[in-house]
This record gives structure tokens, C-alpha cells and sequence, in this order.
């Protein structure tokens, strides 16, 4: 396999962890508030360093957002920055048909 692709599956598996735990403040009643203030910048600082540049930067504030409002922890905001990524950004790509 290709460096890429190993980046590619690291960051979809590092996604998957990172939004199980930020779901996982739906699990623990009245320690799943306190964990979310703990975890909301963490995870910010997490997606910059996954994903580079301005994007990266967007996502982390998208993320920090995401986690520190109750309610907003069940959307899975690493997995949806890794389709925007590596599905969604890469088929913008104008692609020849030779006929």
C-alpha cells in the first residue's frame, strides 16, 4: 500500500475513535458535561493537526463548536471532515475520458 492510502485509512480510523469519544459524553449523565469541556478543545487541536492548512483550521473550530454545545455531540464531525477530504474534494478533480 501506498503512503497515501496508509494516511488515508490512519486518518478514517483516528475519525471513527475521535467521534466515538466525543460521543461517548451521551453515556455518563452528569460526567458527560464536564468531559465535553475537557474535550472540546482537544479535539479542535486534533483535527488541525489531522488535516492541514485553512481547512484544517475551519474544521477545528467547526469541531471545538460541535463538542462544547450540549446536544451537538452526535454528529460526527472527524468522519465527515475525512469524506470531505479524501471522497468528496478528490472527485472535483476533472477526470479524462479517452475515447
Amino acid at each position: 500500500m501506498s503512503k497515501t492510502k496508509d494516511k488515508k485509512y490512519k486518518n478514517l480510523f483516528l475519525g471513527l475513535l475521535f467521534d466515538a469519544i466525543g460521543m461517548l459524553s451521551f453515556a455518563v449523565p452528569f460526567f458527560g458535561d464536564f468531559s465535553d469541556v475537557l474535550w472540546a478543545p482537544l479535539s479542535g487541536w486534533l483535527m488541525t493537526r489531522m488535516y492541514k492548512g485553512k481547512i484544517g483550521q475551519a474544521a477545528g473550530v467547526v469541531t471545538f463548536i460541535e463538542e462544547i454545545i450540549p446536544g451537538l455531540d452526535v454528529i460526527p464531525t472527524f468522519t465527515i471532515m475525512w469524506l470531505y477530504t479524501y471522497v468528496f474534494k478528490g472527485s472535483k478533480k476533472g477526470k479524462t475520458i479517452e475515447v
